[in-house]
């Protein structure tokens, strides 16, 4: 009751569009994170995000997510645009992509069949666009199938939310973010088999650096398998 209280006195300092936006918010760590959208126009939309201890993000965190969105475009991954950036309100001003997330589509596998020409074409895209984030030195930090888009008209894959993106060209933190890939598909999406080994196949054809991200996912998967034994 206490977390709720605290998140209405939240969104009464954000802005009015974010109250049609609840279904964004998330708790994480204890935290509340939330994430709002509002169409501007025909092709672009508004995003916001704040945590629980501060209305809005800092500026510094702001410029970050804009950074790393305009470095993932500049090697090649499809990310919605970026229009404008706003200090103000903490606002960063995207085009707006129209197409489902990949989270629907996989979903809709599991309660009608799997479309496997479809499944395997989303599969490669995904392993290609990580692989182009990981040489350029790009952490997406949040890569799950809520944060890909498929494009209408072109099913190109799309990325969005960069919010807890950062630079690094270490194995390690390659390797946890596959692992957090790897996390989501298997506690979301198990009825559409292993979806994460044509991910990693492609990845591995697509990275110049794939050698020593992979030897270091196998140790951070038995990381993971320890701290889930222990509790």
């Amino acid at each position: 009751m206490k977390k709720q209280k605290k998140l209405v006195e939240l969104l009464q300092f954000c802005p009015p569009y974010a109250l049609c936006s609840s279904r964004y918010l998330f708790w994480y760590r204890n935290v509340v994170r939330g994430f709002g959208y509002s169409k501007l126009g025909n092709d672009h939309y508004r995003r916001f995000s704040y945590r629980l201890r501060c209305a809005a993000p800092t500026q510094n965190n702001q410029l970050e997510e804009a950074r790393c969105v305009t470095k993932a475009r500049w090697l090649g991954v499809s990310t919605p645009v970026l229009y404008a950036s706003d200090p103000v309100l903490h606002t960063l001003t995207f085009e707006y992509v129209e197409g489902p997330a990949i989270k629907e589509i996989f979903l809709d596998f599991g309660l009608n069949g799997i479309n496997i020409e479809l499944n395997n074409r989303i599969a490669t895209q995904i392993g290609n666009a990580i692989a182009k984030l990981h040489d350029g030195g790009l952490i997406h930090g949040d890569l799950t199938t809520s944060n890909m888009l498929l494009q209408n008209g072109s099913n190109h894959l799309v990325l969005i939310d960069f919010g807890l993106s950062f630079m690094s060209t270490l194995p390690e933190d390659k390797a946890v973010d596959l692992y957090v890939l790897e996390r989501a598909l298997l506690s979301m999406h198990s009825s559409c088999g292993n979806v994460m080994n044509q991910i990693l196949a492609a990845y591995r054809k697509s990275s110049k650096q794939w050698s020593s991200t992979l030897n270091k996912l196998a140790q951070v998967r038995q990381r993971g398998r320890k701290r889930a034994m222990i509790g």
